[in-house]
C-alpha cells in the first residue's frame, strides 16, 4: 500500500493543510493540485508582468514552514503547482531549501506549454495554451529519487497516479490498476469536497473544519479513501460519491494515460472514516490530449441596483429603459440584466424587502466598459425609481479571460521529466490509444410501483454535486437506497431537469446513467458561456447549480418520503 494525501484543492484552498497533514498521521506522499481553469489565467496575468513568474507562490511559503517536517518525516511532496513556470518553481525550491540548510532533491516536469507553438498547432494566439500531461514523467522523477516533483499542467489526478505508478512498478498498459488509482485521484484532488466539505446531506454528520482526504492505494488499483484519525468532517460511500460525480461527463472518464470507466466501480464501506474504491475497468487512453486555452476577452464591469418595496417590476424597467438611453450613443458590445427577486412581501427589514438588479457589460475598450458605464447608472441617482441606491460606488472596467478548450495529437505534445541531477528524460505517449466513445445506455431498473405520492424538493431524497468544464456545467444527482434509484432512473430526464431547471430549457443537456454509484450525470452545453473567467452567469462556476435543482418540488413516492 501506498499512503498519499492531498492538502490542496485550489489556489487558496486551506494554506495550514500542508502542515496538518504533515503532522497528522502518516503519509508516503502529500500531493496538492492548484490548477484549475481560471487559475491558469491568472498566472497567465502573472507571466505578462514579470517572465520569472506564472507559479503558485502560496504553495513556496507553506514549504518554507513544512519542508523540514516532510524531509524529517520521509514524505515525498509532488503538486502541480508549477503552473507555467515548473523549471522557475523548481529553482525557487531548491533556493528554499539552501537558505533553510534542508537537503532535498528537486525534479521537475515540463512540455506542456504550447504557447510558443500555438500558431502551429492551430490554436490561435491564446494568453496561455497547456496540454494536460499525465502520470509518467511524475513516475520517472519518483524512481530517480525525487523528494519534491514540480509539474505543470498535469491532470488532477496525474498527481496521485504518478506516484502510485512509481511505487508499484506498473506498465504503461496496467490499465486497470491505472483505472482505479485515476478514480482514487478524482476523489482526493479538490481536498475536503471529499471529507464532508460542500456535501449535500451535511446536516446529518457534524462538518466543523474537515480534515483533507487520504488515499491508501494498492498494487491492483483499489483503495481506501479516508482522513487523518481525529480531524473534522466525514468519509462515507455518500461523500465519496458527491466527488466522484464532480465534473464529469459519462461513464467514460479519459485520461492521457488510461480512460477509467466509472460505471465499473463499487463502492463499499471499510470501517468507520474509510470506504474502500474497487472492481474499476481501464482502458486505452485517447490518442488526443486536451488543451487548455485561455485569452483575454475584453473588459467587464457591473453596478447592482437596489430596489425596495412596492413596484419592483416597474422600477426595474424604469432604470434599465433610463441606462440604456444613457448609453445609446456608445453601447458596450454586451449588455446583461438580471432581476433576482430577494425581495419578501410586508417584510420586517429594509433588506428583505429588497431586490437585486444587476447589469453587467463587457467590451473590447475599458472605457466604454468603465466609468463611461458606470458613471451613467450613478448619475440616475436622484432622477430614478423611489429608494434608489446601488451596492457599491462607480468602477473602472477589468479585463477577463475567455476559456476554451481544444485537442492535439499526444505525438505533437513533449513529455519530459527534468531528474534531479538535471537529466533530462522524454516521455514516450502512448503507445495503444483507443477513441473515445459513449458506452452503450444500461438498461433501466424496475420502475416503482405506482403508489401515493407527495410534491416536496427533491433533495429529500436525492443528493447533487456540480460544476464546471469550461462553458458547459455538470449535474450529478445521486440516491441512496435500490428502490430510490429505480424511482430517480425514471423520473430525473433530461426533459425534467430542463423543466426543473428553466435557465437550461433551451440548452442541449445529456444525461448518462452511472447504476453502481445509484446516479445520474448531467451536462449541460453552454450554460456558463465563455467559461467562469468571463462571468457570465450568477453563479459563473455552477457550483450551486445541484442545490437549486435539489430545491425545486416534485412528485415524490411517499415510501421514499
Amino acid at each position: 500500500m501506498i499512503r498519499i494525501g492531498n492538502a490542496s484543492g485550489f489556489y487558496g484552498d486551506r494554506f495550514a493543510a500542508v502542515r496538518e497533514m504533515l503532522t497528522g498521521g502518516p503519509l508516503d506522499v502529500l500531493t496538492g493540485d492548484y490548477l484549475a481553469e481560471l487559475t491558469m489565467l491568472i498566472l497567465g496575468r502573472d507571466r505578462l508582468k514579470d517572465p520569472a513568474r506564472g507559479y503558485a507562490k502560496t504553495f513556496l511559503r507553506q514549504l518554507e514552514e513544512n519542508l523540514g517536517l516532510a524531509k524529517d518525516n520521509g514524505v515525498t511532496i509532488v503538486t502541480n503547482a508549477g503552473g507555467l513556470n515548473p523549471a522557475g518553481l523548481a529553482d525557487a525550491v531548491r533556493e528554499l531549501a539552501a537558505r533553510l540548510g534542508i537537503d532535498v532533491r528537486v525534479a521537475h516536469v515540463e512540455g506542456d506549454d504550447l504557447l510558443p507553438r500555438a500558431g502551429e498547432l492551430g490554436l490561435g494566439e491564446p494568453l496561455t495554451a497547456n496540454a494536460y500531461l499525465g502520470a509518467w514523467g511524475i513516475a520517472e522523477c519518483l524512481k530517480a529519487g525525487a523528494d519534491v516533483v514540480v509539474t505543470g499542467r498535469v491532470t488532477d489526478a496525474s498527481v496521485i497516479v504518478g506516484p502510485a505508478a512509481a511505487h508499484f512498478g506498473w506498465a504503461r498498459d496496467d490499465y486497470a490498476a491505472l483505472a482505479g488509482a485515476v478514480a482514487a485521484g478524482h476523489v482526493i484532488e479538490c481536498g475536503a469536497q471529499a471529507t464532508g466539505g460542500n456535501y449535500a446531506f451535511f446536516t446529518e454528520h457534524s462538518v466543523g473544519v474537515p480534515g483533507f482526504p487520504i488515499a491508501e492505494i494498492h498494487a491492483d488499483g483499489s483503495s481506501v479513501i479516508t482522513k487523518h484519525e481525529g480531524t473534522g468532517g466525514v468519509v462515507t460511500t455518500g461523500t465519496v460519491t458527491a466527488q466522484l460525480l464532480y465534473e464529469i461527463g459519462g461513464a467514460r472518464y479519459a485520461g492521457p494515460d488510461v480512460t477509467a470507466r466509472f460505471d465499473t466501480l463499487v463502492l463499499s464501506d471499510d470501517g468507520p472514516d474509510r470506504v474502500r474504491i474497487g472492481g474499476v475497468r481501464g482502458e486505452p487512453p485517447p490518442p488526443e490530449l486536451k488543451v487548455c486555452l485561455n485569452r483575454l476577452g475584453g473588459f467587464r464591469n457591473e453596478v447592482t441596483f437596489v430596489l425596495t418595496g412596492l413596484d419592483i417590476e416597474a422600477k426595474a424597467a424604469l432604470v434599465r429603459e433610463q441606462l440604456e438611453t444613457a448609453l445609446k450613443d456608445r453601447p458596450p458590445r454586451e449588455v446583461r440584466w438580471t432581476l433576482g427577486r430577494t425581495d419578501h412581501e410586508d417584510a420586517g427589514t429594509e433588506e428583505a424587502a429588497s431586490a437585486l438588479l444587476h447589469c453587467a457589460v463587457k467590451d473590447p475598450d475599458p472605457k466604454v466598459a468603465g466609468r463611461a458605464f458606470s458613471g451613467a447608472a450613478i448619475e440616475l441617482a436622484l432622477a430614478s425609481y423611489p429608494g434608489f441606491h446601488v451596492t457599491a460606488p462607480p468602477a473602472d472596467a477589468s479585463p477577463y479571460g475567455v476559456y476554451t478548450d481544444a485537442y492535439v495529437d499526444a505525438r505533437e505534445v513533449p513529455h519530459v521529466a527534468v531528474l534531479p541531477d538535471g537529466t533530462r528524460v522524454d516521455v514516450a505517449p502512448a503507445e495503444r490509444t483507443l477513441e473515445l466513445s459513449l458506452v452503450d445506455e444500461p438498461a433501466l431498473p424496475e420502475p416503482l410501483p405506482h403508489g401515493p405520492v407527495r410534491r416536496a424538493p427533491l433533495g429529500l431524497v436525492a443528493g447533487a454535486r456540480s460544476g464546471d468544464k469550461g462553458g458547459n456545467a455538470n449535474v450529478g444527482v445521486w440516491v441512496r437506497s435500490e428502490r430510490a434509484w429505480r424511482w430517480l432512473a425514471h423520473t430525473l430526464t433530461a426533459g425534467e431537469l430542463r423543466r426543473l431547471l428553466p435557465e437550461t430549457a433551451e440548452l442541449p443537456v445529456h444525461r448518462y446513467l452511472l447504476p453502481n454509484l445509484r446516479a445520474v450525470n448531467f451536462v449541460i452545453e453552454g450554460l456558463l458561456g465563455e467559461g467562469v473567467a468571463a462571468q457570465a452567469r450568477f453563479d459563473p462556476q455552477a457550483k450551486a447549480l445541484g442545490e437549486w435543482l435539489r430545491s425545486r418540488h416534485v412528485d415524490i413516492p411517499e415510501e421514499l418520503l
